[in-house]
């Protein structure tokens, strides 16, 4: 699920007419040819973060094929934030090149282009899916993750460190900093990955979160880190650009993360989006 503001009619389009697949869309000051979206989809063939000719490719053919938005991969705003080493980055002024070179292909074939800026918390550090699911140890180019919570995610994860109020806030300040890096790179769309576990739904959820400081507990402190990320990219961001939140609607366990707290968080983010 993604939060966004209710895009306005497209001029082109009469009063009355039935929005159809294939009919165009505005979502603030960015037009969409069509309602198609690219997802974004981890490719797990980065050296450091750095997109390459494979995400050229991979993103280029859905521009090719017509596709309205295409989002790249979960990238992340840390190399720690990252969920496997070969994951596509954005934590260095150095990224900026290439990605610069994807978005601008995507665009001379119509589509408009959009980021997923992620950090991915206690699941960081593991090996690509088809090489085996299992954690991916310092001696093989992995790290220690980082968590609300020193709690590690399954038993083939490595256990985390419970982040400090410092480093919390330090966090966000890498997401605004990536802002200004995809701002950079020419990207249209800035999305901030609150879902699938990672570490905006790591700090939403009761059963990742057991702090007992202004970041852990009740709903609004466990949604703090989130609403502090978003206000913080937003006033990094042109007024008139679109920044979407996507989150996870449930945990589908009890005592966790429930659609009456995402409805709540739905609510309570939009303040942040003006």
């Amino acid at each position: 699920m993604s939060t966004v503001e209710a895009p306005h009619r497209d001029a082109a389009q009469p009063e009355g007419a039935e929005a159809h697949l294939f009919s165009p869309i505005h979502i603030r000051n960015v037009r969409l040819a069509n309602r198609i979206v690219v997802s974004p989809m981890c490719q797990y063939s980065c050296e450091d973060g750095f997109a390459n000719d494979w995400h050229l490719v991979h993103l280029g053919s859905r521009a090719v094929g017509g596709a309205g938005l295409i989002f790249c991969e979960a990238t992340a705003v840390e190399a720690r934030g990252r969920i496997s080493p070969w994951d596509l980055g954005i934590w260095k002024d150095e990224h900026i090149e290439p990605l610069a070179r994807i978005v601008g292909f995507l665009k001379q074939h119509g589509s408009a282009t959009g980021i997923q800026l992620a950090h991915s918390g206690r699941k960081a550090s593991t090996q690509a899916p088809w090489r085996g699911r299992r954690a991916v140890g310092p001696e093989e180019g992995g790290w220690e993750p980082v968590a609300p919570s020193a709690i590690a995610f399954d038993h083939a994860s490595l256990r985390p460190t419970e982040l400090s109020v410092a480093e919390i806030q330090e966090i966000t300040r890498s997401f605004v900093a990536a802002t200004k890096r995809a701002l950079e790179a020419g990207f249209d769309v800035i999305e901030l990955h609150g879902a699938h576990g990672y570490l905006m739904h790591e700090f939403m959820s009761p059963l990742s979160n057991k702090r007992s400081d202004e970041y852990g507990g009740p709903f609004r402190n466990r949604v703090r880190f989130v609403l502090e990320t978003v206000e913080a990219v937003r006033k990094g961001m042109p007024d008139n650009m679109p920044l979407f939140l996507r989150i996870s609607v449930t945990d589908w366990v009890d005592g966790g993360w429930h659609v009456d707290e995402s409805v709540e968080l739905a609510r309570t983010v939009p303040p942040a989006w003006r």
